[in-house]
Formats: C-alpha cells, structure tokens, sequence
C-alpha cells in the first residue's frame, strides 16, 4: 500500500532550494593510490584534507572522505553553494588537483534544517 503526505521525518529535514548541491568524486591516479602513494603524494593529500575541512568549516561542505570500494578506493565530497563556479573554483584551488581526477554531478540533496 502507497501511503502519500509527510514523512514523520518532514519538520527535521528539507529540500534546500536557495542553495545547490553538488556530489564530487575524486579519482585517484590509481586503484592501489592509497595502498602505495609516495611520500610526496601524501603530502599532497593531506594538504587537500586540510582545504577540504576549512571549506567545511565554512558550511561548504556537508560531508567528505574516502569510499573502501573494494575495486578501488576513490574520494566523495557532498557541497553546498549558490551555483556551479563555486564548485569549479573549489576543485581548481583544491591542492590534490591535478594528482587525481575530479567529477561532479548536481544533486537534488534533501538536508536537515538549520537550527534544529
């Protein structure tokens, strides 16, 4: 039985329309990247984890992180902004750019309402 109307859930959660979201995958140069990145590369990333967590400090970003695909690890961001440039110019200034490969695709994210 198809029950219509309110989730339980409808007072906690909403679809942000003033905003746009955006879900980013990081590609690695490699299945085995995490296994086996050079000392240099590893640097690099933990210079994008930094970047990555000022941006969520300043409500850019709603969550971050690897994924343990078990065909590869890759990376997953989920952001919050006002339109397509800010995604650009965050992945353009995101230090681990260029060592690995980003995607992103617009996403119709519902997320908890502010403030309760």
């Amino acid at each position: 039985m198809l029950k219509t109307g309110k989730s339980k859930h409808h007072k906690y959660y909403k679809l942000n329309m003033d905003k746009v979201h955006y879900a980013l995958y990081l590609n690695p140069p490699r299945p085995t990247f995490m296994q086996d990145m050079s000392d240099e590369e590893r640097g690099i990333m933990q210079k994008h984890i930094v970047y990555w967590n000022n941006l969520m400090s300043e409500g850019k970003v709603l969550a971050f992180g690897p994924v343990l695909d078990p065909q590869g690890v890759y990376g997953l961001g989920i952001v919050e902004v006002e339109n397509e440039e800010q995604v650009k110019a965050m992945i353009s200034k995101d230090p681990a750019n260029g060592l690995n490969k980003y995607e992103y695709y617009l996403m119709k994210a519902v997320t908890p309402k502010k403030g309760t």
